[in-house]
């Protein structure tokens, strides 16, 4: 989930070796998926680490069935997120190509980008709906910023919020993909992801590392600031408060407990530590930054 700038020219051979890759490494959903098998009661929709009330006394108050439905919640309402920010992503990746030229390698991997990311939305939204759940979204406010957001994000800052949100998702999905007690939809889903999600990835680092070498201290500080707001609007989205009235809990009792699980703030940072790494390398971790990253635990 990458913007390719226009303005740039990373080089045919880059832009060749992720096209090849793309050619090798790719997959149709609708056919690596076994849309028609059942769902097994006991499976979860994620691992039970990585949902958002695990290791609370909420935890324990729930059934061994409610605690089925919470993570099948969870994870439609992370994968309504990542298709809300995947169509943001590719409406960037065509204004940046608009009328370039499209016989160069960089105009025909931002298509085929696209491409990928169009796949991933409609498989998400396939499985949501094979298991019945509802779709879950930001709120309003955040959606109608998003929307001057997707317009104005250039350069470092566009890449720098896809890559964000593929990170912290990449680390997730490549737990569950391994979960045997994991519906084998989602496991096969986030092998797809991850593996066609790894070089979106390795374009927006190099994409950052390019841009930061011709931007002044200005410039650094407020791109490494919005790259944060969006880091802190896309990890408090993930989950809606609206799963929990699905195992009919209060909402305002299950946010209170998420907020004080010292389990979740771990597992954020562990899926974070990458990501941080490489914003320190890249000058993107001023204090303003840091401050925000704390507050969602990515730090």
């Amino acid at each position: 989930m990458t913007a390719v700038s226009a303005e740039q020219d990373l080089g045919p051979d880059f832009s060749s070796r992720l096209l090849a890759s793309s050619e090798t490494l790719s997959y149709d959903p609708i056919k690596e998926i076994d849309w028609e098998a059942p769902l097994p009661e006991e499976h979860y929709g994620l691992n039970p680490e990585w949902s958002t009330l695990y290791g609370t006394p909420l935890w324990d108050e729930l059934t061994e069935q409610q605690r089925v439905t919470l993570t099948r919640h969870e994870v439609c309402s992370i994968m309504s997120t990542g298709i809300w920010f995947e169509m943001i992503l590719q409406q960037m990746i065509l204004r940046d190509q608009y009328v370039q030229d499209p016989a160069k390698s960089e105009f025909q991997f931002a298509l085929t980008e696209i491409a990928d990311e169009c796949r991933h939305s409609i498989m998400f939204a396939r499985i949501c709906e094979r298991m019945g759940v509802p779709a879950y979204f930001p709120s309003r406010t955040v959606v109608e910023l998003a929307r001057f957001f997707k317009s104005t994000a250039t350069g470092e800052v566009a890449y720098g919020a896809g890559l964000v949100a593929e990170e912290v998702l990449d680390v997730m999905q490549r737990d569950w993909m391994r979960g045997e007690n994991v519906l084998d939809i989602v496991r096969t889903s986030s092998k797809i992801h991850v593996v066609e999600e790894s070089r979106h990835m390795s374009f927006a680092r190099e994409e950052i590392r390019e841009h930061m070498q011709s931007i002044g201290k200005v410039k650094r500080r407020f791109s490494a600031l919005a790259i944060a707001v969006v880091a802190y609007v896309i990890v408090s989205s993930l989950v809606s408060p609206k799963v929990y009235k699905s195992v009919g809990l209060d909402p305002k009792r299950a946010v209170a407990a998420v907020n004080a699980n010292e389990h979740r703030k771990s597992m954020m940072r562990n899926a974070s530590a990458g990501l941080m790494e490489f914003l320190s390398e890249a000058g993107l971790l001023t204090r303003p930054a840091i401050a925000l990253y704390r507050r969602v635990h990515m730090i």
